[in-house]
C-alpha cells in the first residue's frame, strides 16, 4: 500500500565505485537521501528528489536510472560546468565499509545558488514530508544551510512534516562542534528524528541510546528513532530488535534502507514500533546484498505488511 503524501528528499547523490571481481570496479550510484528515496519509490510512494547534478552524459544517465526506479526528478537541476560527486567503497571481510570521496566540484553544493533554485525551493515547499540528513547540511555552504532550514520552516508553516537523519561524516565538517550546532538547529525543526547511536557517540554527544534520544528531543513532541545497528533501534524509548539475524554482505546503505522502510510504514498508518520492524526488514534485505541500493529481487520486502 502506498501513501497519498508528496515526499521530497533533498541532498546529494553521487556516482559509486565498488570492488568487483578480480581487479575490476563496479559503477553505480548512491548517496544517503537518494537511497532512501528509491526505497520509498519502490514501495509505491510519491517521492521527489531535489538536488543539483552535472549536465554531462553520465549525470543524465543517473537521472534516467532514478526515473526508472519511480523517483520524480522534476526538482533536479542540471548544472553546466559542475560535476556529480564520486565516491569509492571498500568492504572488509565482515561487511564493514570505508569510503573515499571526490566531491569538491559537486553540483549539489550549489543547489540553493543556481538560477533554477528559486523554483526548486518553491516546489519543495509544497511537500507533505521533507526528508534530509546531516550530510545534506554538511555539503552546503552556510548560506545554503540557512536556505535549507528556511525551506523546512515553509513546509511546516503549510502543515507539512520534516524528517531528519543525523548522518555524521567527520571529514565533511571543520569540527564536531560546528556539526552539532547545525544538527541542533535541524532537530529543532524536525518532526521525525532518525539518529544513529554510533554517530552521536562519535560527535561526543551521547553515552547510550536513551541519552541520544533525550538529546534529540524525545518527550518534546518529536518522534525519535535511535538506530543501534545489529541490536535494532530505540523507538519512543523502547527497544525494537530486528525480527531475524542477517548475515552481512555489505553494510552500505543500511540506515538509508531502514529510514525508507520506517517512513513508508508510518505514512501508511503503521504505529512507530511496527514501522521499526518494517525498517529492520528492509535494512536486513539490503545488507544481505552488495551495493548501497541492491537490484530489486523476489525477496525484497517492499509493500509487505509487518506482522503485529
Amino acid at each position: 500500500m502506498a501513501s497519498d503524501a508528496t515526499i521530497t528528499v533533498i541532498g546529494e547523490a553521487m556516482l559509486e565505485l565498488s570492488r568487483g571481481s578480480g581487479d575490476g570496479w563496479n559503477l553505480r550510484y548512491g548517496g544517503d537521501v537518494i537511497n532512501t528515496a528509491i526505497h520509498l519509490a519502490r514501495a509505491g510512494d510519491k517521492v521527489r528528489f531535489a538536488s543539483a547534478i552535472g549536465a554531462d552524459p553520465m549525470s543524465e544517465d543517473l537521472r534516467k536510472a532514478w526515473e526508472a526506479e519511480g523517483v520524480d526528478t522534476g526538482l533536479l537541476i542540471g548544472t553546466p560546468g559542475r560535476t556529480t560527486g564520486l565516491y569509492a567503497i571498500e568492504t572488509d571481510e565482515t561487511g564493514e565499509r570505508s569510503f573515499h570521496y571526490w566531491r569538491g566540484e559537486a553540483a549539489a553544493r550549489a543547489m540553493f545558488d543556481l538560477p533554477e533554485s528559486g523554483a526548486m525551493v518553491d516546489a519543495a515547499a509544497q511537500s507533505d514530508l521533507l526528508y534530509f540528513s546531516l550530510i545534506t547540511l554538511a555539503i552546503l555552504p552556510d548560506a545554503g544551510r540557512e536556505a535549507l532550514l528556511a525551506l523546512c520552516e515553509r513546509v511546516k508553516t503549510r502543515g507539512g512534516r520534516i524528517a531528519f537523519d543525523g548522518n555524521y561524516r567527520p571529514r565533511l565538517w571543520s569540527d564536531a562542534a560546528t556539526a552539532r550546532a547545525w544538527r541542533d538547529r535541524a532537530i529543532a525543526l524536525c518532526d521525525i528524528g532518525l539518529p544513529t547511536l554510533a554517530d552521536e557517540v562519535e560527535m561526543g554527544e551521547a553515552d547510550d541510546a536513551a541519552d541520544a534520544a533525550a538529546r534529540w528531543g524525545l518527550g518534546e513532541g518529536r518522534e525519535i528513532v535511535v538506530k543501534l545497528g545489529a541490536e535494532g533501534c530505540l523507538v519512543g524509548g523502547a527497544l525494537v530488535p530486528p525480527p531475524a539475524r542477517v548475515d552481512v554482505v555489505d553494510s552500505s546503505g543500511a540506515g538509508d534502507a531502514f529510514n525508507g522502510g520506517y517512513l513508508h510504514a508510518r505514512l501508511t498508518g503503521a504505529a512507530p514500533a511496527e514501522a521499526a520492524l518494517a525498517g529492520h526488514r528492509l535494512a536486513g534485505w539490503n545488507i544481505g546484498r552488495r551495493g548501497a541500493i541492491p537490484a530489486r529481487d523476489a525477496d525484497a520486502p517492499y509493500g509487505q505488511k509487518v506482522p503485529a
